[in-house]
């Protein structure tokens, strides 16, 4: 189901359209996980861990509705960030190097 709702192209419309509401950290792990998975040597296992914490973020069903003020993205922030630390022995140098140069980008850093 996880890799059926998610799409990189989900992945980009939803940062563009709501990572200066979910903030730069959110934005920042996001991608982390984003790059990791794009990384041939990860483990299936925890790419899967990725795509299910990406989908959650994409979905437009979710425990609370993203358009709910405050708590509507402080749930999508939870996955994302419980799903880092989860695979955080995978996230290595340069995957933070890319992360944190396209989240200066996205916030005009």
């Amino acid at each position: 189901m996880a890799e059926k709702s998610y799409s990189d192209e989900k992945f980009w419309d939803k940062l563009m359209k709501y990572g200066k509401k979910i903030g730069e950290q959110t934005v920042y792990s996001s991608l982390l996980l984003f790059y990791t998975a794009k990384n041939p040597a990860v483990p299936k296992s925890t790419k899967m861990i990725i795509i299910g914490a990406l989908s959650y973020l994409v979905l437009p069903v979710d425990l609370i509705p993203d358009f709910v003020p405050v708590v509507g993205l402080a749930d999508d922030a939870s996955v994302i960030a419980a799903a880092v630390y989860k695979v955080v022995s995978h996230i290595d140098d340069g995957v933070k190097e890319q992360a944190k140069n396209r989240t200066k980008k996205l916030f005009g850093l």
